[in-house]
């Protein structure tokens, strides 16, 4: 059963998005926070129409649901790609110091150019951006060591534009999540959804677990290094071995859930979102 068209962009994202880039001529650095599980599907679009000339920290979020594998694969090519990539985790506070360096050496410039003019220094500006969900809040506040801005896990918890100072020397702009206006790239789309960086009402959640079961068998026969059969056995009694997604879905509700199938893909995406079923990401580099 194919899959429903994934679009998403509601009102408070719209208007969100004009008040980043009215805001960006003020800011020094970004800081753009990506889905380590999704690095280059969580990449925005319009991302180097709105930074410039800017310097530019790219943060990988969620360090801890990817394999030390898949990290290393990362980095490894992002380097090739001319890009340093900073590995953290918001909920933990793992990386968040190199991230805080990073910026402030990023804005070192700006005071620089200051000072040549008979100026005083100012903090560096330093703008959050990234998809919904990303742990761009949850990152902010773990590098104040506080919590001051709202995090949770789901998409939408972020309305408004806010500058924080994280200390004498940066102030941090915690900016909505922005999403394309319209999803073009419907497998980054879906692979959005499996990862619950996208608004629930964007997709069917039966579909989108089956969905994903179906990547998972692809990314296995792709030989990835993630090991999905065994952590399926454990878990839910099954294989993907001669099954589709949807009929693995069908399976498990059948034998665990009353044949509730909307209960059975809720469960089986909740799993993979909170790192039950292992350290996967859903993308690998390309050769």
């Amino acid at each position: 059963m194919p899959t429903p068209e994934i679009q998403w962009y509601p009102g408070h994202i719209a208007k969100a998005e004009k008040a980043l880039v009215d805001q960006l001529n003020r800011v020094d650095v970004v800081l753009e926070v990506r889905d380590a599980r999704i690095p280059v599907s969580t990449r925005h679009p319009k991302v180097d129409t709105w930074v410039g000339e800017k310097p530019r920290v790219l943060v990988l979020n969620r360090v801890d649901m990817i394999s030390a594998e898949a990290r290393t694969a990362w980095e490894s090519w992002f380097r090739q790609q001319g890009e340093v990539p900073y590995f953290t985790d918001g909920q933990q506070g793992k990386g968040v110091k190199a991230i805080a360096k990073a910026a402030q050496t990023a804005g070192e410039a700006v005071n620089q150019r200051r000072l040549a003019r008979g100026m005083k220094p100012r903090p560096v500006r330093a703008v959050v951006i990234g998809f919904p969900n990303v742990g761009k809040s949850a990152l902010i506040n773990r590098l104040l060591n506080r919590k001051v801005v709202a995090s949770a896990r789901r998409a939408g918890i972020t309305r408004q534009l806010r500058w924080v100072r994280l200390s004498g020397d940066l102030d941090l702009l915690d900016a909505p999540g922005v999403i394309p206006s319209r999803m073009d790239d419907q497998d980054a789309a879906l692979k959005l959804a499996i990862c619950d960086d996208i608004g629930e009402a964007s997709y069917d959640t039966q579909r989108t677990a089956a969905a994903f079961l179906d990547l998972l068998k692809g990314l296995q026969q792709a030989d990835s290094p993630d090991d999905y059969q065994a952590s399926l056995q454990a878990r839910y009694g099954l294989t993907l071995d001669n099954r589709t997604g949807e009929d693995f879905v069908a399976e498990v509700a059948a034998q665990k859930f009353q044949d509730n199938t909307e209960r059975t893909a809720k469960r089986l995406l909740n799993d993979f979102r909170t790192g039950l079923l292992g350290q996967w990401v859903l993308e690998w580099p390309s050769a």
